[in-house]
């Protein structure tokens, strides 16, 4: 049946990668209202060029390491089943550039630009690509060993862990070999604020990445007779939930209540097409709370300077989703069944582990040979991209 893909397949799957390619305007949106005016030409060019390298990344390395498949054949022969293969990498290339736009948000307003292209390179063409082979194209036998151990696989059906948590976990690491912005916190162990600067565009950016969420995930059958319904309505209901548990435990603080949503929509990727609707409820709103706590706990108390919170929202609810997953896709919770607690720990450990040890490495690396982070005149003055377009006046801010 693998080969017998219809032009509706390709619509459907297309359709998909559109979506997700628009939540990448969300991401930028949502950074360019959270960071300061004077960063904000920086977020939006950092978002739109990280996915050009990720798509050459992607295309030439690593989905040849995923999915063992190449695209240096003739068109007649890459054309073949109605160009279904291309319009899948078009999809999985939408989730793999994913990764960098989710680092972006954790590391605004003090890294180099051209450091993290390189970056966005070596984690979209080797890393992303090595965890994604295991989860998603049983790679080296563990999905097999997980099976004949504990009964089920890994499940991770739309990546609250191979994308979600794997580019929270490396977010953290970038985010602590740079350290925090120049100010953000006095010596004498005070914090200064860095109020977002439109919450409008940041809002924007939460409402594209919600709507685009749904073919993230519902896409992610990538055929049409593999299309469920229930994970549209689990979708919907964990957006809802994270969104209200945001709204009461942010106190109705308009930047936790626009991130709610997003981390009801990380955390039930993973089972979404297993839980209960009331399972997803609940999942979402267990990770809305905990994306309020984790941020202010980062920020507040551990001094860790994640100007997003990208690992709250993406590294621990997309843990949190895995872990969900094993949790109420259990046929007792009114899940499908078919799914191991264990194996659900044991893969996220799994691609938290690797996104670790990579984001140290490679982050690690670039801080040593070339450097990652602005001088404080450039930070001073909003990063190192400048406006060199006729007429146009930069003012001193980028």
């Amino acid at each position: 049946m693998e080969n017998l893909k219809t032009g509706s397949d390709v619509l459907f799957i297309l359709l998909g990668a559109i979506m997700v390619l628009a939540m990448h305007a969300g991401f930028a949106f949502l950074e360019l209202g959270t960071v300061r005016k004077k960063n904000q030409v920086n977020a939006l060019v950092k978002i739109l060029v990280d996915f050009c390298v990720s798509t050459v990344a992607y295309f030439f390395i690593g989905y040849g390491i995923a999915y063992g498949v190449d695209f240096f054949s003739g068109a007649d022969v890459l054309a073949q089943k109605n160009g279904y293969d291309l319009v899948k990498f078009f999809f999985l290339l939408t989730f793999a550039a994913a990764i960098p736009a989710i680092i972006s948000g954790g590391i605004a307003e003090r890294a180099r630009f051209n450091p993290q292209l390189a970056a966005t390179f070596l984690l979209v063409g080797f890393v992303y690509p090595f965890f994604e082979g295991i989860a998603w194209n049983h790679h080296y036998g563990i999905q097999d060993w997980l099976k004949a151990t504990f009964g089920a696989e890994f499940h991770d059906f739309a990546g609250s862990v191979v994308v979600h948590a794997m580019g929270g976990w490396m977010g953290l690491a970038a985010v602590l070999m740079l350290g925090a912005r120049r100010g953000r916190y006095t010596k004498d162990g005070l914090m200064t604020a860095h109020p977002p600067s439109s919450i409008p565009f940041l809002a924007l950016g939460a409402w594209i990445l919600t709507v685009g969420w749904f073919g993230f995930n519902v896409m992610s059958a990538q055929t049409i007779d593999a299309v469920s319904g229930l994970v549209a309505v689990n979708s919907l209901m964990a957006m809802v939930g994270g969104t209200l548990a945001a709204l009461a435990v942010g106190k109705n603080d308009p930047g936790f209540v626009h991130n709610g949503p997003l981390a009801g929509l990380v955390a039930v990727c993973a089972g979404s097409d297993m839980m209960h609707p009331l399972g997803a409820l609940a999942t979402g709103g267990l990770a809305g709370a905990v994306f309020v706590w984790m941020f202010t706990m980062t920020q507040n108390k551990w001094r860790i300077d994640d100007v997003l919170g990208v690992w709250p929202l993406h590294g621990l609810c997309g843990a949190l989703g895995g872990v969900a997953a094993g949790v109420f896709g259990q046929k007792a919770l009114g899940g499908m069944g078919n799914v191991s607690l264990m194996s659900q720990l044991i893969g996220t450990g799994l691609g938290i582990l690797i996104a670790l040890i990579a984001g140290f490495t490679v982050y690690g690396l670039l801080k040593k040979v070339v450097g990652i982070r602005l001088d404080p005149e450039e930070e001073f003055n909003g990063a190192d991209i400048s406006i060199h377009m006729i007429g146009a006046t930069p003012e001193g801010e980028v």
